[in-house]
């Protein structure tokens, strides 16, 4: 967690921070903290039965604990804003089944009114759905599906230790859309120890096969404390390689492209812009949002506090009246500004370089003499990345903040 100062125990936010609530997008996420296996590479604050056996904490007690919070969220806003989007991950959310998720939803519109066209997404493992799960999703008012498919090689999987077969996130996908669902993503991972250009290009066909009209695709990262890292550690594994993940970036964005799906975020493409993944817009965006549930993080104009992350602690604290964040931070006008340009640069709309002081206008113009801006956008009053620029984001970013 990050540092920052003790949170009230009230929740309660310093004076003027409610002063613009609802002129900026906002966004309800719910953390579903459960898995019913940790995969090697992941940190996620997660945790599988056997890792709560003891603790008293269970899907029902949250489940009772999130609708505390909202409850809290309710109190804390005053009015809440209408959400323009809402957000359900983990963890894995589709171990809730479609029902326990049509609950969550019922408990979130409990407290947020939800705007017209709001989009609502869940995320969800391939093997824990069925065609009746996205049918009872559908009816709940989801429109958007995120399905963890990470690769199609098997052993690839192996290695990340996930478990479903190399089809099932393919005929997850169908049977989402199926059900009606227009917004399907796939989520990818590369750079794996042991995969080969042609095991990506395979994950790339069965993409494409399944018509999904989005796609999200990560490098993986060897994170400290996790199965894979100790793995790597004792050299039962070759650890990610940099220049080979830029290579599959490359490979990467090349097939997407040419299939229609089109780059908005460094690690995000869509067949459109109604594809988008629009709450993610509201975190690039500077929006508002109320993260709930175990280790979410919230945002309100500039205020940021993440919750406590075990969920028998987050319970304990909410069922004794109390916020269950743990902390929080007051972002300067500074921060606020170097976020904004951090995290828009990363987009496809690029960042206006009236952001920028004379030494990010400056830096913008070498970036684009050296190919990793896109020189016609940066003519335009633009800082728009180029594929090159994407694989040298944070150097590119850290010039035109003037930090290089």
């Amino acid at each position: 967690m990050p540092a920052g100062a003790v949170a009230p125990h009230t929740g309660e936010l310093p004076a003027g921070c409610l002063d613009d609530l609802g002129r900026r997008p906002f966004g309800v996420y719910v953390h579903v903290p459960f898995c019913a296996a940790r995969c090697g590479y992941c940190d996620f604050n997660t945790y599988t039965a056997s890792e709560l056996a003891g603790s008293g904490a269970s899907i029902p007690g949250w489940r009772e604990a999130l609708r505390t919070e909202l409850e809290l969220a309710a109190h804390v806003l005053g009015t809440p804003p209408t959400a323009d989007t809402v957000f359900v991950g983990g963890g894995t959310p589709s171990l809730l089944g479609g029902d326990g998720l049509a609950g969550v939803l019922d408990l979130v519109r409990g407290t947020f009114n939800l705007a017209p066209g709001a989009e609502v997404s869940t995320e969800a493992n391939p093997e824990s759905t069925s065609p009746e799960f996205f049918a009872a999703l559908a009816d709940a008012g989801y429109t958007r599906v995120s399905l963890g498919m990470q690769s199609a090689a098997p052993h690839v999987l192996a290695v990340l230790d996930r478990r479903h077969t190399p089809g099932r996130a393919v005929a997850a996908a169908a049977e989402a859309r199926a059900a009606g669902f227009e917004h399907v993503n796939l989520d990818l991972i590369y750079g794996t120890p042991g995969e080969t250009d042609a095991d990506l290009r395979a994950s790339l066909d069965a993409v494409l096969g399944a018509g999904v009209d989005h796609v999200s695709a990560y490098a993986l990262i060897v994170e400290d404390g996790t199965a894979l890292a100790r793995r790597v550690a004792r050299g039962e594994l070759a650890a990610p390689v940099d220049d080979v993940a830029a290579q599959r970036y490359e490979l990467i964005d090349e097939v997407l492209s040419a299939a229609g799906l089109h780059w908005y975020e460094v690690s995000n493409w869509a067949s459109s812009p109604a594809a988008w993944c629009r709450h993610n817009l509201g975190y690039w965006g500077d929006g508002d949002w109320w993260g709930a549930g175990p280790g979410a993080h919230s945002h309100v104009n500039g205020v940021r506090w993440w919750n406590v992350r075990h969920p028998a602690r987050y319970a304990s604290l909410l069922a004794d009246g109390h916020s269950p964040a743990e902390g929080r931070e007051e972002l300067s006008p500074e921060q606020r500004h170097a976020e904004r340009v951090m995290l828009q640069t990363r987009c496809s709309d690029g960042v206006e370089l009236d952001e920028l002081g004379a030494v990010g206008r400056l830096a913008a113009a070498r970036a684009a003499q050296d190919g990793l801006l896109d020189t016609a956008a940066v003519r335009d009053g633009r800082a728009v990345l180029t594929r090159r620029g994407r694989l040298l984001a944070n150097v590119v970013i850290r010039d035109l903040l003037g930090w290089g």
